[in-house]
Parts: C-alpha cells; structure tokens; sequence
C-alpha cells in the first residue's frame, strides 16, 4: 500500500492546498494516508522544515503537487530519507520523465523530431549557434521551449517558428522566451518540429506501472477528449521505466496519433471535472517496491 504526499495549504499550512484537496480526498477514499508538505519552505532550500508534519517512517510516497526542478525534487528525497521515508519514484526517474532529453528516445518516431542543449537562463545561445542546433530539423516550421514548458500562450511571440531558415526569426523567438521564461527556465532550449494536429484537443493519458489506467482531457481544453490509440505508446512507456507517467497525445492530419508531451505523473494537471477514483485507487495499490 502507498501513501501520499500532497502540498500544504500556504494560508492553513494543516491541509490540503485547495488545488489538490478533491484528489486527496479520492487518495483517501482508496485506503491510502496522506500527508503535507510546505512546498514554499522546499523551494526555499528548507528540506527539513517543509516536512515537519510527514511522520518519521511513513510511506512510501507518491508525490502530488506542484512541479518542482528535478534538484528540488532530489532534495525532497534527501529530506524523506533522513525521516526513515521514501519516494515511490527517485530522482532520477523524476527527471527522466519530466524533462524532454530524458523521455525523449523511449518515444522518438511517436513524437515530433526535437534538438536540444543545455543552457543557463538568461544565456540564449547565439545566432550560429541556434543554426547549427537546428540544421538537422532542416527548414520547416517549429516550436520552442524549454526542457518542460513552451510558452504556448505567446504563440507567435515566444513559442513558433514558421521556418527554421529564417535565422532571425529564430532568434528572436528563441531570446523572447528565454526573456518570459527568466528564472524559470527548465535545463535549456528545446526546438522541435511543427506538426499540424486536428481540432479537438489533446488526450491526457496516465499510467501505472505501465498500464494505462485513465484517460483525461488536457486541462487547457477540458471540453475535449480525443480517444487515441496506445498500442505504440504503451511500449514506450514500458521502455522508459517510470512507475507514474502521463502521455499527452494529439492526432495529427495524416491521421496519426501523436506524444505531444510526456510528464511526471506526480506533477501533471487533472482537469477539475475528471473522475479520478481510478487512478488513484491504482496507485495506492500498487506495489511498494523495495525498500
């Protein structure tokens, strides 16, 4: 059996954070404990602080909360490990999962073509660079983003590309989301190409130990829910080896599903409408694993 480990309430730090209560309550209902962390304390560099309300040797944990940079969710580890505690996934499952470099050859041929490279925020790369990085996407359309998030809000200022030939646009786009992104930025620039997708919005689909075990709309179109195939992307999951991941899948024009994203199940957006008795009677019940 497995626990939970959900983020505190900032104003009544002795609950859930509203965000997440009706989920903690479904985590309950499936038999499973739950506890609270003081995600601003974690941020803040303060591991032991943000979980002074876990009990000493409780769990193991699946994390539901906030997104956190992978070295933040290593120390949360650290601190649960010093309380005689455990993270249902590690920090370097985290990481695989959350940041594209990581997930991204369990599921190329499924997901649009990518390059990327590490970079500071603040320190876009330059001109020759970015034209270099790019040369094997050849000259089509792209998207920009860091290794976690695009700005797909500011579409044509920050996020796309309408040719990678044109190097100047490039730039620009590419320094504009550097400059939204600020602090923010995830391990450093992504380009990938543009694909053009049907309407209807996206699939958000959840996996457990390889199985999928819910579908949900993606909580930027919660009125949409595709129905897309996982033959294929099940055995990508299943190549990646994470316990708790989501697939977020797209038709295509062609008529081809398609892995738009891939997260850390444990930091993924349930849209607020979503039965997700399942899921989490799935993880609660799944094995703990070794101790």
């Amino acid at each position: 059996m497995a626990d939970f480990l959900y983020c505190s309430d900032p104003l009544r730090p002795g609950r859930v954070d509203p965000v997440f209560s009706e989920e903690a309550w479904s985590a309950a209902s499936a038999g499973a404990g739950v506890a609270l962390l003081d995600h601003d304390a974690l941020a803040a560099g303060d591991a032991e602080g943000a979980l002074r309300r876990v009990p000493r040797g409780s769990g193991p944990y699946w994390y539901r909360g906030w997104m956190m940079p992978p070295g933040t969710y290593a120390a949360l580890g650290g601190g649960l490990a010093e309380r005689g505690c455990r993270l249902l996934t590690d920090a370097a499952a985290y990481r695989r999962a959350h940041e594209l470099p990581g997930w991204y050859e369990a599921f190329e041929g499924l997901t649009p073509r990518s390059v990327w490279r590490p970079c500071a925020p603040g320190a876009p790369p330059d001109r020759r660079d970015l034209v270099a990085l790019v040369s094997p996407l050849g000259p089509g359309a792209a998207v920009v983003k860091d290794y976690v998030k695009s700005r797909k809000h500011e579409w044509t200022e920050a996020c796309y590309v309408s040719s990678l030939a044109d190097a100047t646009s490039l730039s620009r786009v590419v320094a504009r989301m550097f400059a939204l992104q600020d602090e923010a930025l995830t391990g450093g620039l992504v380009v990938r190409c543009h694909e053009p997708f049907t309407p209807g919005g996206e699939a958000r689909v959840w996996w457990v130990d390889g199985d999928p075990v819910l579908t949900t709309a993606h909580p930027d179109t919660p009125d949409d829910l595709p129905a897309p195939e996982l033959d294929a992307v099940a055995a990508a999951v299943r190549g990646l080896a994470c316990r708790f991941v989501t697939t977020d899948l797209a038709l295509r024009r062609d008529g081809r599903w398609r892995v738009v994203e891939v997260g850390d199940g444990q930091v993924s957006g349930l849209p607020p409408s979503a039965d997700a008795s399942a899921l989490f009677a799935a993880l609660a019940a799944g094995p703990a694993g070794p101790h």
